[in-house]
């Protein structure tokens, strides 16, 4: 009795079936809970009473298993026959549902395969398709990626491409010059050059556009990519192997399952072997006995598979609910945020995207404003104003043609002395007539006549020296014929500025220093030119010598600072820079001052007959110069005494480049390659050198360092004659 009552709990009717019944069997009345529970055990007590009245008669019948039989007569030997009837027919009930089901269940049956298995098989079915479905998802956002990357790294070869066009172009229409005077000096040229610079820097915010793009976007990307199939790949295997896991752990409980259904089948065979011979009047008690142990041999190996079935099915059942309701919907998870991040990256790439083009936006709408400013620099009427300056000769207009008169040598006299007389006037005639023709043609624009001349002997040149005791070379009047073939035959021989310093040649002729060879108005565009150079060289040398006399100042004292003696070489050789470029300007000033003095008194003749006829007295310098003087003596340079040779030539190009301009410093430039210099935002540079179209610019240093800066961070101010504008 203390064994049943402990099991009352387990062996309780489910109280829903009770409240079930109750509501039944008395809709219409409340029933409070305590007399709930005391229906409850009331039926559990009817139950027990007749379960265990149904035993002891199946046992008195020696039967291992109460049947329905044993419960009826139970009832009836406890004084409840009135129940008999509707017991038989509940049980009538109960047989006919059983048999429904068994065919309803034969379906299955005759497919050959459990129910159990065909719930496992669905389960993983429908867990399968739901991981494939995902597996093909992730893939096609790892693979739509890829995609956008490719796209994006297409997109910065175009830009990449773009840009080195751009930069051709500029370099194929902005070539290197190699000396000022091939320098823009027209407004158009100079708008035109500034717009190639403009559109240079142009095609530098393309290249930063796709290095942007390239750094923020597409290597982004790449990494990404490959982090995300990484993931991917982790969460599946994961998915796999609870899969495998969960269908283990059902193979073994499938295993246990079997073993237990073919042990009880084996059960009640023995069973039923037990049976017959126990009924069986004719068996010995031996035989029965063998088959009773037989029966409690299979009964005891039932009971241990049922129990190994009952523990695998409860392990199944509880890894199949870790499966489908914690670890699967954990790896779903972890895929839907990896889906969710990708999602976020590509946002996050598109608008790096559009950053990388929103960045340059001000930069190049500077360089389209720039443009537009070139273009409103243009200036017709100068441009014009230039090429007349530049093609001003400073040449009078030809005079008027000499009447020539052919009838004197119709009216002879029969007279030696008139015959004599006529010839000599007819020689001077011709003579005058012949230097008339010459000076009437416009032989500068047009074809020159060439005059017949003897040679030129060393009697037709001598010396004559100036008040400041230089020498010149002076031609005399037969001389000249010679000096205008030559200028006629031999080709123009103009050099640049630095050949001009260096000396002359025996060739180039000692005249070219003064620019001679010029015509009167050009001369005087290139000597005011050259001044205006030797008068910048002298302020910087000026400069120079303050600044030297301060630290010499500075030295004395502070002696510990540096020695006052060690600036005396310096300060020697800047004052004989001044002395020397002092004199050089007294020079080109005496020569611009004999230019202007010819222009002036060229400006108040008249042009008459009697003007061409004097003309006839002037000359031409040896380098095609007009001179109307014909005492002026042809100057040139004064004697160099072996202070210039070929060897000096040859380092004279080493010399340091003038400053053209000067610049600011916009950004700061590391310049750690070979041939840069580096600067600091805000430093000031001497700039030396243009940039020729490739993006950079030359400049210096105060201290004499040079190298090559990015033109597109500096800020650049050139000097007004730095372009020959």
């Amino acid at each position: 009795m203390a064994s049943s009552s402990g099991n009352d709990d387990d062996l309780t009717i489910p109280r829903a079936a009770i409240n079930k019944m109750i509501k039944e069997t008395l809709p219409n009345v409340r029933v409070a809970n305590d007399a709930r529970e005391l229906v409850v055990n009331c039926c559990t007590e009817f139950i027990h009473l007749i379960s265990s009245e149904a035993n002891e008669i199946c046992n008195k019948s020696e039967k291992k298993t109460i049947s329905p039989e044993h419960v009826i007569q139970a009832l009836e030997s406890l004084g409840f026959g009135s129940y008999i009837s509707e017991v038989k027919e509940v049980l009538q009930e109960c047989k006919t549902v059983a048999l429904k089901r068994r065919k309803a269940s034969s379906r299955l049956e005759n497919l050959g395969i459990p129910e159990e298995e065909l719930l496992r098989q669905q389960q993983e079915l429908f867990a399968k398709d739901q991981f494939d479905s995902l597996d093909k998802h992730t893939q096609w956002g790892i693979d739509f990626l890829e995609r956008y990357a490719k796209f994006v790294k297409e997109r910065i070869e175009i830009e990449q491409n773009y840009a080195k066009q751009l930069r051709n172009l500029v370099k194929k229409y902005c070539p290197k010059r190699s000396s000022k005077d091939e320098e823009p000096r027209f407004t158009s040229c100079i708008a035109f050059f500034n717009i190639l610079n403009e559109l240079n820097d142009y095609a530098g915010q393309r290249e930063v556009v796709a290095e942007e793009m390239a750094h923020r976007v597409y290597g982004e990307l790449m990494r990404y990519a490959h982090d995300l199939k990484t993931e991917r790949k982790m969460h599946l295997q994961e998915g796999r192997k609870a899969q495998q896991y969960l269908d283990m752990c059902w193979k073994q409980m499938d295993n246990s399952k079997k073993k237990f259904e073919r042990e009880c089948r084996e059960a009640e065979k023995a069973q039923q072997s037990y049976e017959r011979l126990d009924n069986d009047t004719n068996a010995t008690k031996a035989d029965v006995e063998k088959a009773k142990q037989q029966l409690n041999l299979r009964t005891h190996m039932a009971d241990e598979n049922k129990n190994e079935y009952a523990a695998q099915l409860q392990n199944f059942n509880g890894e199949q609910h870790k499966h489908f309701y914690v670890v699967i919907p954990q790896i779903y998870k972890q895929l839907q945020e990896m889906d969710e991040r990708r999602t976020v990256k590509l946002s996050e790439c598109y608008r790096g995207f559009a950053d990388s083009e929103r960045k340059v936006i001000p930069i190049i709408s500077k360089c389209l404003e720039g443009m537009i400013l070139a273009a409103k620099s243009v200036d017709e009427r100068r441009d014009s104003q230039m090429v007349v300056d530049s093609f001003k000769s400073g040449f009078e207009p030809p005079g008027d043609f000499p009447f020539e008169d052919y009838s004197q040598h119709i009216y002879r006299t029969i007279s030696d002395g008139t015959i004599s007389a006529s010839k000599q006037e007819s020689g001077k005639m011709d003579a005058k007539t012949t230097v008339g023709k010459a000076k009437g043609k416009l032989w500068l624009f047009g074809k020159k006549p060439k005059p017949q001349s003897p040679p030129l002997t060393p009697t037709s040149l001598f010396t004559s020296s100036t008040p400041n005791g230089s020498q010149f070379l002076t031609f005399s009047i037969e001389p000249v014929h010679y000096c205008m073939n030559e200028i006629k035959t031999g080709k123009p021989r103009i050099p640049s500025f630095r050949s001009l310093k260096r000396g002359w040649s025996v060739k180039m002729g000692p005249a070219l220093e003064d620019f001679s060879h010029l015509p009167p108005e050009q001369r005087r565009k290139k000597l005011q030119q050259r001044i205006d150079e030797l008068n910048r060289e002298l302020q910087k040398e000026s400069d120079q010598k303050d600044a030297l006399n301060k630290m010499k100042d500075v030295y004395e004292k502070n002696p510990q600072m540096g020695d006052p003696g060690s600036l005396q070489p310096k300060l020697a050789e800047t004052m004989n820079n001044i002395d020397r470029l002092r004199m050089e300007i007294h020079k080109n000033e005496a020569w611009l001052s004999e230019v202007e003095g010819k222009t002036g008194g060229r400006g108040d003749r008249r042009h008459s007959s009697d003007i061409n006829h004097l003309v006839t007295q002037g000359r031409e310098s040896p380098e095609g110069s007009y001179t109307d003087d014909a005492n002026q003596e042809v100057r040139g340079p004064p004697q160099q005494h072996g202070h210039h040779s070929e060897f000096d030539d040859e380092f004279e190009d080493d010399d340091p480049l003038p400053a053209i301009g000067h610049c600011k410093a916009i950004y700061p430039f590391d310049g750690h390659n070979e041939g840069t210099l580096a600067m600091k935002e805000g430093e000031v540079l001497y700039i030396i050198e243009e940039d020729k179209g490739d993006g950079w610019t030359r400049a210096r240093r105060q201290n004499g360092e040079e190298g090559y800066v990015p033109t597109s961070y500096i800020d650049v101010t050139l000097e007004k004659n730095s372009k020959g504008s």
